[in-house]
This record gives C-alpha cells, structure tokens and sequence, in this order.
C-alpha cells in the first residue's frame, strides 16, 4: 500500500517537477521587448488514486514595462487594452513575487526540486515568464530554466490537433471561441487538457510503470 501511495504522489510522476500551467498574454512576440500585460497560473495536484486534477488558480492584469513595445496587430488579437484603468494591472514585479511565493509554497507541500511551466506552445510563455523575471531582478526563480511540458506537442501525438480549441475539442473538453485569449480562460482549458492527457495515459494502462523484472535483467 504504501508503494502504491508513493507511486501516486506528484513529485514521483513528474521526476520531482511541479508542474505549473501558465497563459501569457502579450503586445508582441519578442519577450525582451514587447510587453507582458496578462499572466494566468493553475497550480495541480495528484490524487490519493494518482488522478492528476486542478488545484489554485492565480490570475494579473500587468503594467506594460518602461520602454516596451506595442504591437498594434497583437493588441488587436487578444483584445486587450493597456491604458483601460478598469484593468486593475499591478507591476510585473508585483505579480511575480505573488506567483513565485505561490510556487516556491507548493513545491516544498508536494516536496518536488523545482518547477515546470505547463502551456500551450510552452516556448513562448517560458519566454516570456524569464525575460520578466530577470526585469524584475527576481533570484529564487523556482522554474526550470529551458524544460517544459508543451500541450500543443503532447496533443499533437494524442489527438493529431495541436491548435488549444481543437485539441480540447478531440478530448471532449467544451471550449468557448469567444473566451478565447484570455489569459485565465486559456489556462483554465490547457490545465483541463493536460490532465486529460496525463489521465488517459493512466487509464490506458501506461502509469505506474510495469515493475522491471530484475531477475530476468540479471539473467540476460
């Protein structure tokens, strides 16, 4: 019992990674230059059963940086606009302290080494998250500094779909065109298709792994 409780934990799935998902939303494709102006995070967790589920959710309008570049095109795209007051955006130096401290928590609960970005087309919000994070002069960047999981590949292998509506479409997981861009609603779906994916994989027989048969090993 106690090797299938161990089996089931979080850290012992994802090789001591916790997996963060994360939307960002931004005024152009270049983290160095354009800015960030939504972030979006859904912390996991594992059941006793070892189902992977949603756990807390945290969610910024950012403050576009001193000096950053407006894309008129990608503005027009996620329809955000940066100088409505309404928007209630923080610092990306605030944001991020309040992330981080959430991250650097969940970590030492689920006792894993660092953490892992989750997304949709992962490169870009990896990016992203680090050209901010070194803006900010953060230090305890608790993300692994290049690895991801990307939901786009992983769909892509799964369900021949690596477009976030219609590979959440293949796996039967409602998606609204309308919500769509926004960087909350965005990791609300990728966070509910990287479980499904992860949960299918169980339910199909792949996790836990079969015990190795080192009696055979050894006679081989």
């Amino acid at each position: 019992m106690a090797e299938t409780s161990n089996i089931n934990k979080l850290n012992k799935r994802f090789r001591g990674f916790y997996p963060i998902v994360i939307d960002i939303e931004t005024a152009g494709f270049n983290a160095n230059k354009n800015a960030l102006l939504e972030i979006a995070l859904i912390t996991l967790r594992m059941t006793h059963d070892g189902w992977l589920e949603t756990d807390e959710k945290l969610h910024f309008h950012i403050e576009p940086f001193l000096g950053s570049v407006m894309i008129p095109e990608a503005l027009a795209f996620n329809g955000i606009d940066p100088e409505n007051p309404l928007r209630g955006a923080v610092s990306e130096d605030k944001a991020l302290h309040a992330i981080f401290k959430v991250v650097h928590k969940g970590i030492r609960e689920h006792d894993c080494n660092r953490a892992i970005i989750v997304a949709h087309n992962a490169h870009f919000d990896h990016s992203f998250l680090m050209a901010a994070a070194e803006r900010v002069g953060l230090k305890r960047n608790p993300f692994h500094p290049f690895a991801t999981f990307d939901t786009a590949a992983l769909s892509g292998l799964v369900f021949g779909q690596t477009v976030l509506a219609k590979a959440c479409s293949a796996a039967n997981i409602p998606f609204d065109i309308a919500q769509a861009h926004s960087a909350l609603y965005d990791t609300e779906q990728t966070a509910t298709l990287f479980c499904e994916l992860v949960n299918r994989w169980k339910r199909m027989g792949g996790w836990p792994l079969p015990i190795k048969n080192n009696t055979a090993q050894n006679h081989y």
